[in-house]
């Protein structure tokens, strides 16, 4: 029996679509871990929110001239969550292996952003790590706790090592995260500069710092949207990417070296849905993306 038969479950079924396994290149995997939330709490009804929100938003993406329903997806359902956070990440780096090693490319639904850590676990050594966040998140501990969502970033780094790690739409430190960063060697694009150089400027900057990267795995916590397109999530923080910002430097990041990607941080209990189609239209562009770049 593999990890993935033995620590996930069916659910609905993200686009209301599912390709066999065997012949699926997309493997989607809920994660409904919500167990150290320090503000908004319930990113754990995330994924089943997302996947409902899939089903009744059109699919076609005019950036890429790709259809959703046109990709080999297979949906495997939620990962069983444990009250043990080190538990999940494990069984979680246990399942990515899993599809790692089966050629897909996975898209994690959460669940809090501690996630990316247990699938970074099972990254090689030549993946760099782009992450679409307001929050820096390299606090050593936080409220006592050192595995977290305000520090898993950090835990990454000294774990994992990533061959690099890039940050964007940071708009939200403090003193002791900006200092980690630059002696550590991480590197960030604010929200601000973003917003000062433009989208096509930032794009030749993300390909200048990631031209040397062999795979890359990318990790979108939607609070990286400001709260006026994306209300319902954990943390929110004001001057943040406008929707069509984040999919267009989605459109710039993906292509045939991103190895899997994630969504986190949404809650969707703080709106009327508003943040779940969010959530689903930009898998869907960052899938769609892949496809392109896969097919060309």
């Amino acid at each position: 029996m593999s990890y993935r038969e033995l620590f996930a479950s069916p659910s609905s079924l993200f686009m209301g679509n599912q390709q066999t396994f065997e012949k699926a290149e997309y493997v989607i995997l809920g994660v409904p871990l919500d167990a150290t939330s320090t503000y908004r709490s319930g990113a754990r009804f995330a994924p089943h929110a997302i996947r409902e929100a899939s089903l009744n938003i059109e699919g076609y993406s005019f950036r890429t001239k790709v259809d959703i329903e046109d990709l080999n997806i297979h949906d495997l359902g939620d990962l069983h969550i444990s009250g043990d956070v080190e538990l999940t990440l494990g069984r979680l780096a246990l399942v990515a292996q899993d599809l790692f090693e089966a050629k897909k490319v996975p898209v994690f639904i959460g669940g809090e952003h501690t996630i990316t850590l247990g699938v970074t676990r099972s990254l090689g050594k030549n993946t760099a790590l782009v992450s679409f966040d307001a929050h820096l998140d390299l606090r050593n501990e936080y409220l006592g706790l050192t595995t977290s969502h305000t520090t898993f970033m950090r835990r990454i780094k000294e774990l994992v090592n990533p061959s690099k790690i890039l940050e964007i739409g940071t708009r939200a430190v403090c003193r002791e995260e900006l200092d980690y960063a630059k002696k550590s060697g991480i590197e960030f694009l604010t929200a601000h500069q973003i917003r000062e150089d433009g989208i096509a400027k930032t794009g030749e900057t993300l390909d200048c710092i990631l031209a040397d990267c062999e795979n890359i795995y990318l990790t979108i916590d939607l609070d990286v949207l400001d709260p006026a397109f994306a209300p319902a999530v954990q943390n929110p923080e004001p001057e943040g990417l406008d929707t069509s910002t984040l999919l267009d430097l989605l459109n710039a990041v993906c292509n045939q070296r991103i190895v899997g990607f994630d969504l986190v941080e949404v809650a969707p209990h703080y709106d009327r849905g508003v943040t779940a189609i969010q959530a689903a239209k930009t898998i869907f562009e960052a899938l769609c993306c892949l496809e392109r770049a896969r097919k060309s």
